[in-house]
């Protein structure tokens, strides 16, 4: 018999279970990307468009006197200027009496003054002390939701597990992306778009990059 040759089952088989996996990758990865993508092309939208949407920062301004045993510890001295965190029972009496946290972080000693800066996601703080009065100000603004994604989008100070998080999440994206891109060229026959498509994806933003971005 001089039939035409059939793929070997083994071979066959072999495709069958990439092929699968393919699919299971690519769907596993947009489940584990989808709120992240949804979030950073919402706040992609915000950022571009801060200028129009930008809220009015609400600031509140508190101020204390810190206890004469808490004073001594950081009196006035001669060491030279620093940069080094409050003293334990200093830091939970601020975080205590302030609407303030992550007094452990570390402060900027001078002569006469501490100053911890407070930066977070959507505002801003910080907690001055005098080192020979003890008088403590505390500086809090807030900026809104909005603002808060935004610097959720950027990264801007919020810590160490939110930069892990987007790590995570950039390989989830890679992951479902290459994926897709394998899944589009195996279709790809049937579906005569599919490359016009991919290609202007391309072309767009790199026409404008080019002619409108000065």
């Amino acid at each position: 018999m001089h039939g035409t040759a059939r793929p070997a089952p083994r071979k066959k088989s072999r495709k069958t279970f990439w092929l699968k996996q393919l699919h299971t990758w690519h769907w596993v990865s947009s489940a584990v990307s989808l709120i992240g993508l949804l979030l950073f092309a919402v706040t992609g939208f915000t950022l571009n468009h801060a200028a129009e949407i930008e809220g009015s920062p609400q600031t509140i301004e508190k101020k204390a006197q810190l206890p004469a045993p808490l004073l001594a510890t950081i009196k006035p001295d001669d060491a030279p200027d620093a940069k080094r965190p409050l003293p334990a029972p200093v830091a939970d009496w601020v975080e205590t009496n302030l609407p303030v946290k992550r007094a452990t972080a570390a402060a900027e000693w001078s002569a006469s003054e501490i100053y911890l800066a407070l930066p977070r996601p959507g505002g801003d703080g910080w907690v001055a002390i005098d080192r020979e009065t003890g008088e403590v100000t505390n500086e809090t603004s807030d900026r809104g939701w909005i603002a808060w994604l935004n610097d959720l989008h950027k990264g801007r100070n919020a810590g160490t597990v939110w930069k892990w998080f987007i790590d995570i999440f950039v390989l989830a994206c890679v992951v479902f992306s290459l994926t897709g891109l394998v899944l589009l060229q195996l279709h790809a026959r049937h579906r005569p778009s599919t490359w016009p498509l991919v290609a202007a994806g391309l072309a767009i933003p790199a026409i404008l990059a080019i002619y409108f971005i000065h």
